[in-house]
């Protein structure tokens, strides 16, 4: 069974929701929207910043935290944000870190956005 995990961020344009749990995992998409749902198209920085906070809204929203995050999948549209994607990644995460990949894509489908994250997530049920 899954449920869609709601919380106060603005509902995406495309055809999905930000998280379902099923069967104890939580799946879960973020891009830079911030709650009011204007997009960060800042720097690499600004946008993943929004990015995992809106990764940190749904995982409370779901009853989960940051440590129980065990697989993250990074879209960036160059590799050349990955350092700056890093530093804040460290912020959200700390050791042992989830397991991750970090994939270059030539465009992500948010306009403006270099960065799209997907997080697999581990919860008790």
């Amino acid at each position: 069974m899954r449920k869609v995990i709601k919380t106060e961020l603005t509902k995406p344009i495309a055809p999905h929701e930000w998280a379902i749990a099923a069967n104890g995992i939580i799946y879960s998409v973020h891009v830079p929207i911030r709650p009011d749902g204007t997009i960060e198209s800042g720097s690499a920085e600004a946008q993943a910043d929004v990015t995992f906070s809106d990764l940190e809204v749904t995982l409370k929203a779901a009853g989960a935290n940051a440590s129980d995050v065990v697989l993250v999948q990074i879209f960036l549209t160059s590799l050349a944000h990955k350092s700056a994607v890093d530093e804040v990644y460290k912020r959200f995460f700390t050791e042992p870190y989830p397991v991750r990949a970090c994939i270059a894509v030539s465009e992500l489908p948010t306009p403006g956005t270099v960065i799209e994250v997907v997080a697999t997530t581990a919860v008790e049920t």
